[in-house]
């Protein structure tokens, strides 16, 4: 037996968009520690994107921003994989209809939707599959560094730190009358397909990979191997909690190679 304790347990795993997301890193570990995925992902014409990937594996579709389709999901999942030991929910969306703009400019219905889509489905969702999880399943959401507070990332921010707190207040709701754990995972920067659209994202990654303490971008799985440890038994401790994994990158501040190249004088 490995030291996660992973093998002959059941995980949802909702998110996988392509071979770089955070979601596929979770969900391919998982089965190389020997438990067995259920995917679920929006649309079918994202499950044809995956073609490849998922093939031969159980995989719903659910677009969490209609609740009758999360409700479907985990009544199926329920039905046909349960009780889970846990899920992943690594879940975004943003609609920036009227371009990017400031944040005082954002748009009600944008908000409103990435709020439903990134946030509060996590809240439907768990409730949703309460009757079909473990007495101690592990849930666990995919967030961003707490230090991410870049103008090009547009509204999202706030929304990420909306999905942290719901995530802790899960875990209070859920302690009345069960183990069920919440964590989530706060990355910071990473290369994966979703960040390459958002508009000067390229330079704020390389900006971050300097302020960790290694000088060395994080990597995906890094951010995947945390998630699958509070996933497992071995982090029965841990509840309610926001786990950062940046690298460093939000206590150095004062790294002496970015305060020289900062406070250099014109011409020197």
């Amino acid at each position: 037996m490995s030291f996660l304790g992973l093998t002959g347990k059941t995980f949802l795993v909702l998110g996988v968009a392509n071979k770089k997301s955070v979601a596929w890193h979770v969900a391919k570990t998982l089965e190389s520690e020997g438990a067995k995925v259920v995917y679920s992902v929006r649309s079918q014409a994202r499950l044809d994107s995956l073609k490849g990937l998922l093939d031969g594996k159980p995989v719903y579709l659910c677009d969490l921003e209609h609740e009758k389709q999360t409700q479907d999901l985990a009544a199926a999942v329920g039905r046909e994989h349960g009780p889970l030991d846990g899920v992943l929910h690594s879940v975004a969306f943003a609609n920036f209809s009227k371009g990017m703009q400031p944040f005082h400019e954002t748009v009600r219905a944008d908000f409103l939707q990435a709020t439903a889509i990134s946030a509060f489905s996590l809240v439907e969702l768990s409730r949703a599959l309460k009757p079909h999880l473990k007495p101690d399943a592990s849930i666990v959401s995919i967030g961003i560094s707490s230090q991410v507070t870049a103008s090009n990332y547009g509204y999202m921010s706030p929304i990420k730190a909306a999905l942290e707190s719901a995530s802790r207040f899960l875990a209070k709701s859920f302690s009345a009358d069960s183990r069920v754990r919440f964590n989530s995972v706060n990355a910071g920067p990473l290369k994966t397909s979703a960040s390459a659209g958002i508009p000067g994202y390229l330079h704020n990654y390389l900006h971050a990979e300097k302020m960790t303490f290694r000088k060395e971008a994080l990597k995906t799985q890094e951010v995947a191997d945390t998630a699958v440890w509070l996933l497992s038994p071995r982090s029965s401790g841990i509840n309610g909690q926001g786990i950062v994994v940046d690298a460093g990158m939000g206590w150095n501040f004062f790294d002496e190679e970015l305060v020289a190249a900062s406070s250099r004088l014109p011409g020197a």
